[in-house]
């Protein structure tokens, strides 16, 4: 017995020691390095991961204006060490309140050309800027003031002009046009030139007030003046009732396992992690490591495909939704019969699923992951929608209003910017979330975690679920599955979407043997952004997308005398 006892007691000490196991470095990875390096000046002051957000989020804001912004939403996915809490704060766009389900048709029901994206009457109200004060104030050890301090500097001296700025903003030059916004965002009416300061003093002004007086800066006041004004001059529907209702809502996290790796991950009004989830569940049932690439592309396209077909039937804002929709959506004996129905030899026709709408006829967003040295994690994915948004500054603010009223269905089975259609959950309502598909997540095995996320529109989900099993499968290097080649299948159109490079020739012509239909995508897509804590090793990595323009750091932090920071 006493020998026992001794076996016992070493090991419940090696269960205490790994539990309090802490990162020796903090990481940062994120989509331009202006925002990576105002993470890090947070951290080395004092800050925590929650700090840091606040500060990477309001620099993107400033930097990637055709990405994010104080205009636009996003969701949080925060991980608390000392606790070991997940709560993911929503801080998605909301409907105007005089919004209707019809305000984007024609008195024939179709809809209007492009009156879902530009102007002011497509954009919903911001949930940005809440979701930084309520950070800071809930997680944070910083003043929000001093979070925000990178993001005013940049505002305040400008930043140079990318080729991937460039790229969007001759995309969207016509809507910045007409929305006001050339004057900040163009050269007259030109893009400008590479290296060119974009600066932005309204903006900075804004964020000014932002960070004096934390949400109530924005949302009252004479920032939100400005906002309703400027937006209903020009034929938008805000009222100041709009501004002042918006809160941000904490929601527990979805949880899902796959082979033993506990998975957190997006909540409605996000389809993404319930997506993530069912796919995964699909998946457990297939012993996918001894199969050559095409048979397994064929199982992750035909699990891809049924997921789809749920989020375009089913998901919307979960105030609008019955209760145990999601429960019963990802019942593992649903899962089985979904798995159950996958053929090994031939595609599935969309068209022959059970009550999948038929349709009637932008990709960007912008993703950061951290870990601070106390294990504190965030995943945070925030858009303003299509590049640039709805290509409206509010006069006097500098803030660009996303136009996420498009990510609500039109009408039952109309495709979106991103050809991804919907039906009744997620129709247009006063006050409703339009459904996303963000997919922020941690992922955490026996002996790493992982904190990922992308942009990429409708490819987010798919985009997570490739590079989630390349961790979960053994990619000990995070870059190899942050660059892997992607592909895409989200049941209408019923056709693979994939990266040039994705697949061999071989691979594609068995694919079409099989009866999938291939599309190459003009150029490669996504921006993932991703951190690992390799627990048996104790070592931080990270890794930014060489798709995109971003920056990955791992640093170590000198402690702080006590007292130092609040």
């Amino acid at each position: 017995m006493r020998h026992r006892s001794i076996l016992a007691l070493i090991v419940v000490a090696s269960f205490a020691a790994n539990a309090q196991t802490r990162p020796p470095s903090a990481a940062i990875a994120t989509a331009h390095p202006a925002a990576t390096a105002a993470g890090r000046e947070i951290l080395e002051s004092g800050g925590n991961a929650f700090d840091a957000a606040v500060a990477v989020a309001a620099a993107l804001a400033v930097v990637e204006p055709y990405s994010s912004g104080l205009g636009g939403g996003g969701f949080f996915l925060l991980h608390r060490e000392s606790d070991g809490s997940d709560v993911m704060l929503d801080a998605r766009e909301r409907a105007p309140l005089a919004a209707r389900a019809d305000m984007y048709l024609d008195a024939n029901g179709q809809p209007i050309p492009r009156a879902s994206l530009d102007g002011p009457r497509a954009a919903a109200v911001p949930g940005l800027p809440a979701g930084l004060a309520h950070l800071a104030q809930r997680y944070g050890k910083l003043p929000l003031a001093r979070s925000l301090a990178p993001a005013l500097r940049l505002a305040r001296t400008g930043f140079a002009v990318t080729p991937l700025y460039r790229r969007f903003a001759q995309f969207r030059a016509e809507a910045l046009i007409k929305g006001g916004a050339a004057s900040i965002f163009l050269d007259g009416k030109d893009v400008p030139a590479a290296g060119a300061l974009v600066r932005q003093l309204d903006l900075a002004r804004t964020l000014e007030r932002l960070a004096g007086k934390g949400a109530p800066g924005f949302y009252q006041g004479d920032t939100a003046r400005r906002l309703v004004e400027s937006v209903r001059s020009a034929g938008g529907i805000w009222t100041p009732a709009d501004l002042e209702q918006y809160r941000v809502i904490e929601r527990v996290p979805l949880r899902g396992t796959y082979r033993g790796a506990k998975i957190v991950t997006a909540a409605l009004p996000s389809s993404g992690g319930i997506l993530l989830i069912e796919m995964l569940g699909m998946l457990e049932g297939f012993d996918l490591e001894p199969l050559v690439p095409a048979e397994r592309a064929h199982l992750l396209i035909e699990v891809m495909r049924r997921a789809y077909g749920d989020r375009a039937l089913y998901l919307g804002d979960p105030a609008f939704m019955p209760r145990n929709l999601v429960t019963q959506i990802l019942d593992p004996r649903r899962i089985a019969n979904l798995k159950n129905s996958i053929d090994r030899a031939r595609a599935t026709a969309s068209k022959t699923l059970p009550g999948v709408p038929a349709p009637l006829s932008g990709t960007d967003t912008t993703h950061f992951s951290i870990i601070d040295t106390a294990g504190n994690r965030v995943s945070a994915t925030i858009t303003i929608n299509i590049p640039f948004g709805s290509g409206f500054v509010a006069a006097g603010t500098g803030v660009l209003l996303n136009n996420e009223m498009d990510d609500f269905s039109l009408a039952p089975g109309v495709p979106n910017a991103y050809g991804l259609t919907g039906g009744e959950a997620n129709a247009i309502g006063p006050g409703k979330r339009p459904l996303s598909s963000m997919t922020p997540t941690f992922i955490e095995t026996s002996d790493a975690v992982a904190i990922l996320g992308t942009p990429g529109g409708s490819r987010i989900i798919s985009m997570v679920l490739l590079a989630a099993l390349d961790f979960m499968h053994g990619a000990a290097d995070v870059r190899k599955w942050v660059n892997r080649p992607r592909f895409h299948h989200q049941y209408v159109p019923d056709r693979v979407s994939h990266e040039p490079n994705a697949f061999t020739a071989d691979e594609a012509e068995l694919l079409r043997r099989k009866g999938h239909e291939l599309q190459s995508t003009e150029r490669s897509y996504g921006n993932m952004q991703a951190v690992v804590w390799d627990r048996t090793n104790n070592k931080v990595d990270a890794a930014s997308d060489p798709r995109g323009e971003g920056a990955a750091d791992v640093f170590a932090i000198r402690e702080r005398r006590a007292g130092a920071a609040r």
